[in-house]
């Protein structure tokens, strides 16, 4: 891949002028708010638009970013970056309009006279932190959603992606005026310098740790939140599934950006008839993507790595923890240090006090666990948070119907994964644990917006006059007159 020039690095490491930076941002950015809240439709589709056309010019760039940052195959990045911001943006060019217009609503039977209706207006100055996993469509996707709701946007992507970072600080610098969107760029002190402003909204992806530092920072302003959060996503396999199918499935979404996807797999509970004929089935499939041998899948062109030797590190500790704790290791269990390489892993008989079965994997390592009744299988997910996304594999209805009315997750896949991420028309988002509110289209449109309630007169007080002060017999008879009707 070409070596991307980086753009100019951030300031430098010393807390005080890094705040500073971010006060000025801000300061910046609240100055010129009513100027932004009051930009029409037309001004904010160019502005989307600029986005987008600028994203697909510099499409090799940001895919040769990510490939340095940690050699994500440009196909991927492609597809699941570059393909959905574009798409992001028009879907909310083309229906900007409509989520803008006023929506009329009833008239209540005491307000005649009167005509109301909820207008979505700008929150104001927001604060978008964003993650390393997936570092452009995370940062841009919610960007173009306050855009579209006539925000004033600072950006924090990761400094884990220097690359993707410094390309999207160059991106931010030609296509806006910083009074409207800005990208600081730095570490955990540069993420504390943003919470201690007054945003209007803060839009935060990834850990719940850190997830739930910034509601209590956003608390102190009372600033509302969004989160984007994380959590162990179960895939359940039953005996009614198409067996090669799940497996070719699973393994795709799991290995997918050597699993660093915060709605990948987490974990499987396969019922354990079909347990020998789905391992087969996800051998062959691993093969069939990766490579037959060990050298082969560490060689491979199509296989992310681990984005820093501190992930790297947790990743293969909980690995050699479950192995010498009982775990069986099906296929896979290579790692190489200068690398920051792990190899597509299934275990089988993790014991359920294992790291791999009580925290978040977000690596490529798939523990696969037997369920003999439905109801296990509930039981198991239920004994943890609410995940982020649900997977079921079968084709008994009755089946879906079961684990949908007795567990909570953020969104469920039924014979598929991941997928549901790409749809404009559906809410992206966690419950609980894994998130509060949602992104995507209008759902991310919403997030960035308040709802505004308006009334007008248009004709005679009528009843509402009868209840004005003073109070006499008349008032008394119309209010037990009205009180049956509450």
């Amino acid at each position: 891949m070409e070596t991307l020039r980086m753009a100019p690095a951030p300031p430098d490491s010393d807390s005080q002028s890094i705040a500073t930076v971010v006060q000025h941002a801000f300061e910046a950015q609240q100055a010129h708010r009513p100027t932004v809240r009051a930009q029409d439709a037309d001004t904010r589709i160019r502005k989307i638009q600029r986005l987008h056309d600028h994203v697909w010019a510099r499409r090799d760039e940001i895919q040769a970013a990510m490939y340095q940052d940690f050699r994500r195959p440009p196909i991927e990045s492609a597809m699941s970056d570059v393909k959905m911001i574009g798409e992001e943006a028009q879907f909310a060019m083309k229906h900007l309009r409509e989520w803008m217009a006023p929506k009329p609503v009833s008239t209540h039977r005491m307000l005649v006279g009167t005509k109301s209706h909820i207008e979505p207006t700008p929150k104001g100055v927001v604060c978008i932190m964003s993650p390393w996993n997936y570092p452009f469509i995370l940062t841009l996707g919610p960007l173009i959603s306050a855009l579209a709701a006539g925000n004033s946007v600072i950006l924090k992507p990761s400094e884990y992606t220097p690359h993707s970072s410094a390309l999207m600080a160059d991106m931010i610098e030609q296509l806006y005026d910083p009074r409207e969107v800005t990208l600081v760029r730095g570490d955990k002190e540069a993420g504390k310098a943003l919470l201690d402003q007054p945003f209007d909204h803060f839009f935060f992806t990834g850990s719940p740790a850190v997830g739930r530092i910034v509601m209590k920072a956003a608390a102190e302003h009372l600033s509302s939140v969004t989160l984007e959060l994380g959590g162990k996503s179960p895939t359940v396999v039953d005996a009614s599934a198409d067996i090669e199918h799940a497996a070719r499935t699973i393994i795709w979404g799991k290995f997918l950006n050597a699993g660093q996807t915060c709605i990948a797999p987490d974990y499987v509970l396969a019922e354990r008839a079909i347990m020998p004929a789905l391992m087969d089935a996800m051998r062959v499939a691993l093969a069939e993507s990766f490579g037959t041998t060990p050298s082969e899948r560490q060689q491979s062109a199509d296989y992310a790595r681990i984005v820093n030797e501190r992930h790297f590190e947790r990743l293969s500790d909980a690995l050699d923890e479950a192995i010498d704790t009982g775990a069986r290791l099906e296929f896979g269990g290579t790692v190489d240090t200068r690398e920051h390489y792990i190899e597509p892993t299934v275990l089988t008989e993790v014991p359920s006090h294992a790291t791999l079965m009580q925290e978040e994997i977000f690596g490529p390592i798939l523990p696969v666990q037997p369920f003999d009744h439905l109801d296990d299988a509930i039981a198991a997910i239920n004994t943890r948070e609410n995940p982020l996304a649900l997977y079921h594999f079968t084709s008994d209805e009755s089946a879906t119907r079961r684990l949908l009315d007795h567990t909570q997750s953020g969104d469920v896949c039924v014979n598929d994964v991941i997928v549901h991420f790409m749809s404009p028309h559906l809410p992206f988002g966690g419950a609980g644990h894994s998130g509060i509110g949602a992104s995507g289209g209008e759902y991310g449109f919403k997030e960035f917006s308040n709802q505004r309630s308006v009334m007008r007169r248009t004709g005679a007080s009528g009843v509402m006059q009868q209840l004005y002060p003073p109070y006499g017999n008349v008032t008394k008879k119309l209010v037990d007159w009205l009180l049956p009707w509450a």
